[in-house]
């Protein structure tokens, strides 16, 4: 709810365009650059705008880009003695490296530029003293070097960068703390800002579907699908609403506390630094939900005064703008980030079985966040964050709908001890409140009847620790505690043929309790292990479930379920040998759980003509899983190739099963099967041809099928629904801003069931995506994205009315950067 009050700034936005136009003719008056900063506040409330007033923000945005470049070609007033610093940028094999950014900095003087085609560049100082000289490069590691400017131009300075591939690219969601990625064991992909602004994918988790093994239920976008379909499955575990793996920002779970889902629109893409995905058991150091991995989205740090700006527009209506604002002076850094995105998205059901009441699925979204911290010398440092969220979803006809409003806060410190080691501290917590219609459609889609109103309140309060300390400088330990409380119920309105009937409500609450323990070793230069375990003790009370007849003298009914508590251990061993430069081995074994949600036990739900019923006696899954593979370099570290074998078993795991079927509904109710294996290989590889062309592909196979279930032997030996066979990504990019930026990206996916049963089979498909840029100036880059270039319309679910994957999409826009003071 309080989102929306938040929508008031909207009228303000003329009034804050006007305030800024006369800032900007002050600026150009006085001839002082340094005066934009303090308009920069205002833009905030120009950000936060409704879709109805997307064309006049567009085209002032635009203004405000020429006013930008027109204030940096301002000549200075006084021109004192220039000092030079030349220079070429190369690879370790001699290849000049092109658009890699230099800067040159010395107290609160600052200036950047970028190599050209030749891998030259050429600074100017003011300054007469040593200055320190920064090169950072895609796909290199970044180097820092002190130099002498000199007023002899024809001096020039040669620089070497190094491959940030194996060498220099670093994990932390696999240890919790910083780890190089040729020192863990674990499956890490790792998306930086480059990747993910070279894909076409306007939302987070579709520039996630590059990474093999990585799907959300029924193959299904959150552009377009309902939010309690986007849950994540990694390696074939298998997929439902609630996730199987752990997705986080900057160490804060975005799933749902009520039902386990993802609301990946919470994190505003242009505040996206990097995403790290771990794919395999992780429940040693992030408990319950992490059973398959985790995907851990890092957003940009407060190092500058910055203002950065993604806006575009496609068809389908869809207009969006994301925004990264932060601000720092003294020991006090703030930022603020937002977005705004609608479409009116597409039809989803195939043109062979759609009648008069489907409808476009569209939906639209808005979210705020700001942050603040403070540093107290180098060792101690507070911080805080909120944040508010709101969606609203057409899901493909009139009647059905749903809306979500989140609200949240975190608050924390660090403090860093040279003898006791490093401690964190965070307390977070959110309220939100789901909304969603359901209805019964006829045989021939020509009508659709209300079924249910639907309501679910939730809240969840949390806090987290951690300690980690080197010790004998060969082992690292990290020890953590973790705890949450989730309260959260669904309140419902049943209705029979359009008539509201009676109420319903059902929910609970859960505590958890959890601590881990990991003790990082290196043993010499060439074994690395890693030891950790974790146990989680949660309960489940005050649950109960009501019905209550509005019409009519019949008695309602309520039920008291008995609490309930669960207690799991989590172990974990892995291990890296370097038999050369060149060749790792790697194992890892363990044993991971996911406990039920809220949502799966006590809420019941209805996807067009199938009916899923809830189930209180659901017990946790637990996971049993081991990997071992193999790391490859090559080239310099330019071509790295990484192959793992996987085996995962689990118990008890929690799937949808058929109860009956009729030609008018199929019911199904959660229940825990006896046991499921999933088991087979990934192989990925990753190469970087010189300083414009990059390539990497992936290619997973995984064997999941049903091993046992003596209430139903039946569906002994069939597949896991929702998991393809044969999955393959690849991408390809050329990087030369100074005439184009060019990515390709490709995925193909074998066929795959959408039921236990294995009756609704869902073909494979390949979709296509491309998107390229071009850099107007230094602060300015063009770009067109299309996604489903070739217009596939694959299969996403049957239920069993086919429904099919988006159109294809086009949109144009443009990033603006602007940065200064980083440090």
């Amino acid at each position: 709810m309080i989102v929306q009050k938040c929508f008031p700034l909207i009228e303000r936005t003329l009034r804050a365009y006007s305030v800024f136009a006369a800032g900007t003719v002050r600026v150009l008056n006085d001839r002082d650059r340094s005066q934009l900063w303090q308009m920069l506040p205002i833009l905030p409330s120009m950000v936060i705008i409704t879709m109805k007033s997307f064309p006049i923000i567009f085209s002032t945005l635009c203004l405000l880009v020429l006013s930008c470049e027109a204030i940096a070609q301002l000549p200075s007033q006084q021109k004192p003695e220039r000092q030079v610093v030349e220079g070429v940028v190369v690879d370790q094999a001699g290849d000049r490296i092109a658009a890699a950014t230099v800067t040159l900095s010395s107290g609160t003087f600052r200036t950047t530029s970028h190599t050209d085609k030749e891998g030259r560049f050429h600074l100017e100082s003011i300054a007469q003293e040593s200055l320190m000289l920064e090169i950072t490069a895609e796909g290199f590691a970044t180097i820092k070097q002190r130099v002498v400017p000199s007023t002899d131009a024809s001096t020039e300075l040669r620089f070497v960068l190094k491959p940030a591939y194996v060498s220099g690219q670093v994990t932390v969601t696999a240890t919790r703390t910083d780890t190089r990625l040729d020192e863990t064991a674990a499956s890490v992909v790792v998306l930086g800002q480059k990747e993910l602004e070279t894909t076409a994918a306007l939302t987070l988790d579709d520039s996630l579907r590059q990474v093999p093994g990585f799907s959300l239920f029924r193959r299904s976008g959150s552009r377009t699908a309902n939010p309690t379909t986007q849950g994540v499955s990694l390696r074939g575990l298998g997929a439902s609403g609630a996730s199987r793996a752990v997705v986080l920002a900057d160490g804060i779970p975005l799933n749902d506390p009520f039902g386990g889902w993802v609301y990946w629109d919470r994190v505003p893409r242009v505040s996206v630094a990097e995403v790290e995905v771990l794919r395999g058991l992780a429940s040693q150091l992030y408990g319950s939900a992490a059973l398959g991995g985790v995907v851990n989205i890092v957003t940009k740090t407060r190092r500058a005064n910055s203002f950065l700006l993604e806006t575009s527009y496609a068809n389908e209506s869809t207009p969006s703008a994301s925004v990264f604002l932060s601000r720092m002076k003294g020991d006090w850094a703030a930022s603020l980030a937002a977005e705004v995105l609608s479409t009116d998205g597409y039809v989803l059901v195939s043109p062979s079985e759609r009648g008069p009441v489907d409808s476009p699925a569209g939906s639209r979204h808005s979210v705020i966040s700001m942050t603040a911290d403070r540093k107290f010398g180098e060792s101690r440092k507070i911080f805080g964050a909120i944040s508010f969220f709101g969606e609203s979803r057409k899901n493909g006809t009139p009647l059905q709908t749903n809306r979500t409003h989140v609200r949240q806060f975190s608050f924390g410190g660090e403090l860093v001890s040279k003898q006791a080691g490093a401690f964190s501290a965070r307390t977070y917590g959110d309220t939100q409140v789901y909304d969603q219609n359901f209805s019964a459609i006829s045989a021939d889609r020509r009508s659709e009847t209300l079924t249910r109103i639907q309501r679910v309140p939730a809240q969840v309060v949390a806090f987290s620790s951690q300690w980690s300390s080197p010790q004998w400088h060969r082992q690292t330990l990290i020890a953590g505690f973790e705890s949450h409380t989730v309260r959260g119920a669904s309140d419902e309105i049943a209705f029979v043929n359009g008539k509201a009937t009676s109420l319903v409500g059902a929910g609970g609450r859960e505590q958890t309790f959890g601590g881990y323990f990991e003790d990082l070793v290196t043993m010499g230069s060439r074994f690395f292990l890693n030891v950790g375990a974790r146990i989680d003790h949660w309960r489940n009370y005050r649950a109960l479930s009501s019905s209550q007849p509005i019409t009519g003298t019949t008695l309602g009914t309520f039920i008291q379920f008995p609490d309930r508590a669960e207690t799991a251990l989590s172990p974990q061993l892995s291990g890296v040998y370097k038999v050369n430069s060149h060749l790792s081995l790697l194992f890892s074994g363990g044993r991971a759980f996911r406990a039920p949600t809220l949502n799966e036990l006590y809420r019941s739900f209805r996807v067009g003509n199938v009916l899923t019923l809830a189930n209180e006696n659901l017990q946790a899954e637990r996971l049993t899983g081991g990997e071992a593979g193999v790391r490859l370099t090559g080239l310099h570290d330019k071509l790295v190739i990484r192959g793992t074998s996987f085996w995962n078993e689990v118990t008890r795991p929690v799937a949808n099963v058929t109860l009956r079927t009729t030609p008018a509904l199929i019911t199904r109710q959660r229940q825990n099967l006896g046991r499921t294996r999933s088991q087979g290989f990934e192989v990925e590889a990753d190469a970087r041809l010189n300083s414009f062309w990059k390539l990497t592909a992936g290619y997973l196979f995984a064997d999941a099928t049903v091993v046992r279930f003596p209430a139903n032997t039946a569906l002994e030996g069939l597949s896991i629904p929702q998991v393809p066979r044969q999955q393959f990504t690849f991408q390809a990019q050329y990087a030369n801003p100074s005439i184009v930026t060019v990515g390709v990206q490709g995925r193909a996916s074998s066929a795959q069931f959408d039921d236990d049963q294995n009756l609704f089979r869902l073909g494979n498909y390949f979709v296509l995506d491309a998107t390229a840029s071009r850099r107007v100036s230094s602060r300015v880059d063009l770009f067109v994205a299309v996604e489903n270039l070739l217009n596939d319309r694959y299969e996403i679910g049957k239920t069993p009315v086919t429904t099919i994957g988006p159109p294809i999409l086009v949109r144009v826009g443009f990033r603006l950067h602007l940065v200064t003071g980083e440090r």
